[in-house]
């Protein structure tokens, strides 16, 4: 499967995009040492894929979005085709993630619960950790439990940075005060 290769510079650090000419496969961020995971990640799951430095299409569109993200216009994620790959309970809980609005939080617990899984915690901040979609699928999102900030694949001083960006911007919901944590009910669809 041939995959084009961008890199972006974002206020949060370079990031790299890869996709195929149908959807965005992977946006990673390049100074955390996630690149050799994602490329084990692509080995495994993309059938023997041929990169090659280039752009098209989706990635001019992945380039749009993170410029709108960045700029406080729109998070929204609707218009994007993609194709991350991995085992199903991994896809559940990126579809978990995707359901996370902008300016709030939800725990690991609370997607696995959300998910019928109530004691896969750990599963999830595992899926969440595989996650190869950093920002769109916003596994920046999730926190601990106990409302503090816990691993995330791009470093904490990151994750501390979306979450406050966000924060700033985001439309705010007058039932959901900021700060507050969701509880997802995935089933539903609801918030």
């Amino acid at each position: 499967m041939p995959l084009l290769r961008t890199f972006f510079e974002t206020p949060v650090g370079p990031m790299m995009a890869l996709a195929s000419e149908r959807a965005l496969c992977a946006l990673e961020f390049t100074s955390t040492g996630r690149l050799p995971r994602l490329d084990a990640r692509l080995a495994r799951w993309y059938d023997g894929p041929v990169i090659a430095d280039g752009s098209n299409a989706v990635i001019e569109h992945a380039r749009r979005w993170l410029d709108d993200y960045f700029a406080g216009v729109s998070a929204d994620i609707s218009s994007f085709s993609l194709d991350a790959r991995g085992a199903p309970f991994e896809l559940e809980v990126w579809a978990a993630l995707r359901a996370i609005p902008p300016g709030t939080t939800t725990s690991y617990g609370a997607i696995a619960k959300a998910l019928g899984s109530p004691g896969a915690s750990r599963a999830v901040g595992m899926a969440n950790g595989a996650n190869p979609l950093a920002i769109i699928v916003p596994c920046h999102r999730v926190i601990g439990a106990n409302g503090t900030l816990t691993g995330y694949g791009g470093g904490l001083d990151r994750k501390t940075w979306l979450l406050e960006h966000e924060r700033r911007w985001a439309p705010r919901d007058d039932r959901r005060p900021e700060g507050r944590q969701l509880q997802l009910d995935l089933h539903t669809g609801s918030l």
